[in-house]
């Protein structure tokens, strides 16, 4: 759509507004995973008015993120009985200090950034280093885990409900014809 040149430019340009103008985007571009399930949902931009600008669009595209990760989870707990009591998280899209807070926010629960953004293949390299013999326990490579910055929960944004009738709207649009 030409909004952005680099995936880098999202955060700076969805802190630039205090919200996204009422504007939410379904990313479901080949379908929706947890907890919808519905591989013909397509993705969807919806709220737009003359007053929307490309932030707006940034901020709904980050806020998506936030939502999709608070529905993932609600499942997960909602299947397995399990409390979340804190999320540890990493990637690129953690570097988003307002994202992780609206994630704290959203999920009531502390957010756990490390100093290595990129843990995830750190994990698979742990557990390879686990079964060679270099760490003698999880324990061990636990204690590597060192802390950036903890998001602590404040207030919802209470715009939720509007997600998920953002994300009604973009289910079974596709049909097996069309795809």
């Amino acid at each position: 759509l030409g909004i952005i040149s680099s995936a880098a430019e999202v955060g700076p340009l969805a802190e630039s507004v205090p919200d996204s103008g009422g504007v939410f985007v379904v990313p479901a571009f080949t379908g929706l995973g947890s907890p919808w399930w519905d591989p013909y949902a397509r993705g969807t931009i919806v709220g737009i008015t003359r007053g929307t600008t490309r932030a707006h669009i940034a901020r709904a595209v980050v806020d998506a993120m936030v939502y999709q990760t608070r529905d993932a989870i609600a499942a997960m707990t909602a299947a397995g009985g399990v409390v979340l009591n804190e999320l540890r998280v990493d990637g690129g899209a953690s570097v988003m200090n307002a994202m992780m807070q609206r994630q704290s926010n959203e999920l009531c629960v502390p957010v756990l950034r490390p100093t290595d953004h990129e843990t995830t293949a750190l994990g698979a390299a742990y557990l390879a280093g686990l079964a060679e013999g270099v760490w003698s326990s999880t324990e061990e490579i636990e204690s590597m885990w060192k802390l950036d910055r903890r998001f602590e929960p404040q207030a919802q944004d209470g715009h939720h409900a509007q997600w998920l009738r953002a994300v009604e709207r973009s289910r079974h649009w596709a049909t097996e014809q069309s795809n």
